[in-house]
């Protein structure tokens, strides 16, 4: 692979510099504890779409679509453009009642719905998946495609420096510093995906029928059959959108944006934002990876595609900006889980033990914990490499912890009576009955898709929240009209005109998704 040219280094260079300015620029107005966490609550629609979008597209998402493309088809990308159902009902419902209830965590909602047992599982499981998971892997899985580029790289150092870049603008800008290089960042992904898809299909003549000619038969098709190991149709209908629930509704790492907004407004319309941008991958992340089947036909292994395409594809100059997008997944996903980790620890721990602890205290504490993690997920981070295949199994570990949490929330939201001790047995039992789920399909033993075992896993942990509820003990003792639905939570009060009505932009986005269907069944 040939080197990197002295412009696209340039341009990398400017572009961290770009971010390290806005970190230290928001940093000398980050006060408070809730400056830190959750930006003063004054994040506006355009800011907040732009931070879910960069936010969710890390380096392993960038790489592995584009991967997943090449080799089994565009299916994996039922992942990115389905985003828009969870985002439709966060809108529609949660949106009101998390900012009603004025909660800087998540699972402070549980402690409101149910009690603290449920907040504090909900919340530890949070934390470790969110350090040793989602961040860590993120470093590790950007420190490896870097080193294609820049061999003589150690990827030990190189996870500790981008740790150490995006750590010092989230522990000193917090959430808003976060925020604002995501939305820069969410750019500088959309140009270079943009370019890079522009010049694959230039070489195609831009024909698509070019394109569907030179690839197998169903890889352009997002509905698999049964039998699909990738993705069947039937994890399509019912793992997907339960697996988008938990990470778009209540994961921290998202729902931060969405709770800092400075109104309900913002935040309804920064979530169908990110609904809209959400789409985009299939068509610049996605499709240039079955697009590449024809240009590179030889590549045999599939996260080598979006690497090789850069450097065989791109001019001097494109490559820096596409590699300076490739470095954004990687900052705005480390960014994003640190200082959503550091938010949970201090909010969920700290305070809760230190009732009378002043606001600048708390930013002190958060900044603390802020470096403490970063430090963890530095040192884990090459670890990683020594688990070899059973690192790809852990991203199935999330189908443990999916169904009962979706479970808590989605049901929890709707049925009234469900009470406190049900919560807990759904959460302990759902996570028990999940890990031997996990071992069966890794044994052999259980011949079933994970997506298809999500779906599975929330009608069991469904069936023990209703059932603890209704015969187990009768613990609700408290009012929780203003957490759970109700139709009044659906309406637009604000007065404001019918194009900036979140519905009509919900109804826009569910005829995108459906077009999208349609197009690519």
């Amino acid at each position: 692979m040939d080197s990197i040219h002295n412009i696209d280094l340039v341009i990398i260079a400017a572009y961290f510099m770009v971010v390290l300015v806005i970190g230290v620029w928001v940093g000398m107005k980050t006060k408070t504890g809730e400056d830190l966490f959750l930006g003063g609550r004054t994040l506006t629609w355009g800011v907040i779409g732009a931070s879910l979008f960069a936010s969710n597209i890390s380096s392993t998402t960038l790489i592995g679509l584009t991967g997943a493309a090449y080799t089994t088809g565009i299916a994996s990308s039922n992942y990115e453009w389905l985003s828009g159902l969870p985002l439709i009902i966060m809108a529609a419902i949660f949106i009101p009642i998390y900012l009603r209830a004025q909660i800087t965590t998540v699972p402070e909602y549980l402690e409101l719905r149910y009690d603290v047992r449920s907040r504090k599982i909900f919340s530890t499981v949070t934390i470790v998946t969110s350090v040793l998971v989602d961040m860590a892997g993120g470093l590790y899985a950007g420190a490896v495609v870097l080193q294609v580029f820049f061999p003589e790289l150690p990827l030990s150092y190189t996870a500790i420096g981008l740790a150490l870049v995006a750590g010092f603008y989230t522990a000193f800008g917090g959430l808003k510093a976060v925020a604002y290089t995501d939305t820069l960042q969410a750019i500088i992904l959309l140009v270079g995906c943009s370019i890079l898809t522009y010049m694959l299909f230039e070489r195609l003549d831009f024909s698509w029928s070019m394109l569907s000619s030179s690839v197998p038969d169903d890889h352009l098709s997002v509905i698999r059959p049964m039998d699909d190991p990738t993705l069947p149709w039937l994890g399509t209908l019912v793992g997907v959108p339960l697996l988008g629930f938990w990470y778009w509704v209540t994961n921290q790492y998202v729902t931060q944006r969405v709770l800092a907004a400075k109104n309900v407004q913002h935040a309804r319309w920064g979530a169908m934002l990110g609904g809209f941008l959400k789409i985009l991958p299939l068509f610049i992340m996605v499709l240039p990876g079955a697009m590449a089947i024809s240009i590179l036909p030889n590549i045999e292994n599939g996260d080598m595609v979006f690497p090789t395409l850069i450097s065989e594809v791109l001019p001097v100059g494109v490559v820096g900006i596409v590699l300076a997008g490739l470095i954004s997944a990687i900052m705005s996903s480390v960014d994003s889980t640190l200082n959503s980790a550091s938010t949970l620890v201090v909010v969920d721990f700290v305070k809760p033990g230190k009732p009378g602890i002043s606001d600048e205290k708390v930013a002190k504490i958060g900044r603390i914990t802020t470096l403490i993690i970063m430090v963890i997920a530095a040192l884990w981070a090459p670890q990683i490499a020594n688990f070899g295949g059973l690192w790809s199994y852990l991203q199935q570990m999330f189908a443990i912890i999916v169904p009962p949490i979706a479970v808590l929330f989605l049901v929890g939201v709707f049925y009234r009576s469900a009470t406190p001790s049900a919560a807990f047995y759904t959460l302990v039992l759902g996570f028990v009955l999940g890990i031997f789920m996990f071992l069966g399909r890794q044994s052999g033993a259980l011949d079933i898709h994970f997506s298809i075992g999500v779906g599975i896993m929330f009608v069991v942990c469904t069936a023990i929240f209703v059932l603890v509820s209704k015969f187990g003990p009768q613990d609700l003792n408290k009012d929780v009209s203003a957490l759970v639905f109700d139709k009044s939570l659906i309406a637009e009060k604000t007065g404001t005109s019918m194009l900036a009505d979140y519905r009509l932009h919900a109804v826009l986005l569910m005829i995108s998704m459906i077009w999208v269907l349609v197009a690519f069944w």
